[in-house]
């Protein structure tokens, strides 16, 4: 099996900037969507529904950008009440409300305003594929589905939701490239090796 490594995944879907008197200032957002294709590049690819059944989703930390030294704007804790990042798993994927600190916070501020502006408009996500499989894996462009995703780290706010702008997440990419390589090169190995026993099958019932 190949080495399990982060990838990460951006989409331009649904961050709004809410206001009421319980929450305060508030995010909404699907940072993971089901049934959704995806081109990557030499691949398209499905997170298909269910894959976030069994997902370890104890601690989520709410950044921008994937800025890995920032002061995380809200959190989730085993997704208790007091969290003030909320996830939920739903039909269309992972829904998440972030419970943003907008007064003492500066760059809680500022992304409030940016999202209410439209000026932030995509989500992305860092995580661990448990289990995935490939449909035309001879092809120029197969077709990869993650159907378990064992881990979400972290949720971000992006600028650029349709590319990997930072140079974090350059090296994500990268690093998903070459995950996604070795994943599709073990099922073209699985793949012979069926070929192969059902061919012995064949060839054993003719004798």
């Amino acid at each position: 099996m190949p080495k399990m490594q982060t990838e990460t995944r951006t989409f331009n879907f649904e961050v709004r900037a809410e206001q009421n008197q319980e929450h305060g200032h508030f995010l909404t957002g699907v940072p993971v969507v089901y049934d959704t294709k995806t081109d990557i590049g030499w691949y398209d690819e499905i997170i298909a529904r269910g894959a976030l059944d069994h997902t370890d989703l104890k601690d989520v930390r709410f950044l921008i950008g994937h800025d890995l030294g920032m002061v995380p704007l809200a959190r989730s804790r085993n997704n208790n009440e007091n969290s003030t990042m909320q996830l939920r798993v739903t039909e269309r994927g992972l829904e998440i409300r972030v419970d943003l600190d907008t007064e003492n916070n500066a760059d809680s501020r500022k992304l409030y305003s940016a999202v209410q502006r439209g000026d932030i408009s995509g989500m992305s996500f860092t995580f661990v594929v448990d289990g995935d499989s490939w449909d035309d894996i001879d092809s120029d462009h197969p077709t990869r589905t993650i159907r378990s995703i064992k881990r979400v780290y972290e949720v971000s706010a992006v600028a650029f939701p349709a590319y990997a702008q930072t140079s974090l997440e350059a090296r994500s990419q990268d690093a998903a490239l070459d995950s996604a390589r070795a994943s599709l090169d073990s099922a073209k190995e699985q793949r012979a090796k069926e070929i192969a026993i059902e061919k012995l099958k064949q060839w054993r019932a003719r004798k």
